[in-house]
């Protein structure tokens, strides 16, 4: 991609996922606004062509581990076309077709039901042996929190994927260094963290998780045959300026008067 009308597409896909963000957010009167705005950049491009979709029945598999975001891949797939625009009103509604965390059997391109941090990223790895396992070349991406990361299954994981050559799985870290309670490399440092996948074998690209073009560059990196961690680093909230890098937005609802300054911003 260089053409700047391919440019465009991304950051306005980007604003979309956001928008809709906002209006679920605002709908249901529920929190983790700042956690879904944080990883609309890195859903733009993955839903934005760099996954494989198509044939879908040999699509490739993105699941959503810190799914407590789950605006941000609801939102993602309605963008994209996968499901119904309709359904994101049902959002954290009564008898809604859409729950605040993830549940597999409520709408398309939703490949896994999460909630409870550190499964989604061992269930995508299931995936990605089995399909080595059938010699198929469907590929798994998995987005991870870095709270999430303090989670001793993520860990488990990470030694597990490289034995097992696991070249056909991307996890992709949300580096916002914000989780429910305060800054993660407070809480229970993890530094230095791309060292430490490195350690365990991985292939790791560090990249700014707002920047488009290096999220796809970095999914494009030859892991030379090992499992890959693109750690993004992002700012929670961002798109919405009295949002960003704010430990309230991880809770906090957003109201009438926040809807309408959010969606200004947003245009």
């Amino acid at each position: 991609m260089s053409t700047l009308s391919e440019r465009e597409q991304l950051a306005d896909t980007a604003r979309s996922i956001r928008r809709e963000i906002i209006e679920m957010a605002h709908r249901s009167g529920g929190p983790h606004v700042g956690s879904a705005l944080s990883c609309a950049d890195i859903l733009a491009v993955l839903y934005g062509g760099s996954l494989r979709l198509e044939p879908w029945e040999n699509r490739d598999i993105f699941i959503l581990s810190k799914a407590h975001a789950s605006m941000a891949l609801y939102a993602s797939l309605a963008v994209s076309g996968i499901m119904a625009q309709a359904l994101l009103q049902t959002y954290c509604q009564d008898n809604g077709a859409l729950p605040a965390h993830l549940d597999r059997l409520t709408g398309p391109g939703i490949e896994c039901s999460a909630g409870s941090l550190g499964h989604g990223f061992n269930i995508g790895l299931g995936m990605a042996y089995g399909f080595k396992q059938q010699r198929s070349d469907r590929r798994v991406f998995v987005l991870i929190g870095d709270g999430e990361s303090q989670e001793g299954s993520i860990w488990e994981g990470a030694l597990f994927a490289p034995r097992m050559g696991l070249d056909n799985f991307t996890a992709i870290m949300d580096y916002n260094n914000l989780q429910g309670y305060g800054r993660a490399t407070e809480i229970c440092s993890f530094e230095p963290v791309a060292d430490k996948w490195r350690a365990f074998g991985w292939h790791v690209c560090e990249v700014g998780g707002h920047d488009h073009y290096a999220i796809l560059a970095a999914l494009a990196e030859n892991s030379s045959g090992r499992p890959k961690l693109i750690l993004a680093r992002t700012v929670k909230g961002k798109g919405v300026s009295f949002m960003e890098n704010e430990l309230i937005w991880h809770y906090y609802i957003v109201t009438d008067q926040h809807r309408e300054a959010a969606l200004k911003e947003l245009q």
